[in-house]
């Protein structure tokens, strides 16, 4: 499990390759809120306070699957889990499309165990750093399966606030086709839809107690 400086240092890391804030929060499975108070605070002194405490941070929970990740068996078996869930839509869905990064691999199993075409989506979070994220626009690559008015599934790994996967169900709709079921690994959120259209997931976090 990681701690706040873990994570401060990933981000630092990430940041030096020239990831944007947008790609770090994809990587790091957390808000762009976060991967912003991370890259920010990543050349301070890491101390255990920082671990503890970390005042002034935004709110949030870190997601690291990477032990799923990193095992193509593993990660089939997730994806038969997640194609299950997505089933019970009936067979007329004929493309499944991933959210980049993470969601394309989870997509790619999904698809092989639905029988289906497989697409792609790069969001704008992605060329987010501090600019308007109104400015940029995300992409369909052209490498693969084109939604062409086609009903299709969304897959992604992780809900954090919903931007992505609200703005994925949008894109699709633009280009004249049907989202019929989203699913991902973990749900931060608890969402049971997203502009309409239903929403599964294998993990479901909720945050008990108050604030004060």
């Amino acid at each position: 499990m990681k701690n706040i400086d873990d994570l401060m240092t990933s981000a630092a890391e990430l940041a030096e390759r020239g990831l944007s804030k947008g790609e770090i929060a994809d990587e790091l499975n957390v808000s762009r809120e976060t991967a912003s108070w991370l890259v920010e605070r990543s050349d301070g002194p890491q101390t255990k306070s920082t671990q503890e405490a970390a005042p002034g941070g935004p709110e949030d929970i870190h997601v690291d699957w990477n032990a799923i990740g990193r095992d193509s068996n593993r990660l089939g078996h997730v994806g038969s889990a997640m194609a299950d869930l997505l089933s019970k839509q009936g067979e007329e869905v004929d493309l499944t499309i991933g959210i980049e990064k993470a969601g394309a691999p989870l997509a790619t199993t999904v698809a092989r165990e639905l029988d289906t075409d497989l697409g792609t989506y790069a969001p704008r979070k992605h060329q987010w750093d501090d600019d308007d994220m109104d400015d940029l626009g995300g992409t369909f690559s052209r490498n693969f399966a084109q939604i062409r008015d086609r009903d299709c599934y969304v897959v992604d790994d992780t809900i954090t606030s919903g931007t992505t996967m609200t703005e994925t169900v949008q894109a699709i709709r633009e280009q004249g086709g049907e989202p019929v079921a989203c699913v991902v690994l973990v749900d931060k959120q608890g969402v049971s839809d997203i502009e309409g259209v239903p929403v599964y997931s294998l993990v479901q976090v909720i945050r008990v107690g108050n604030d004060d």
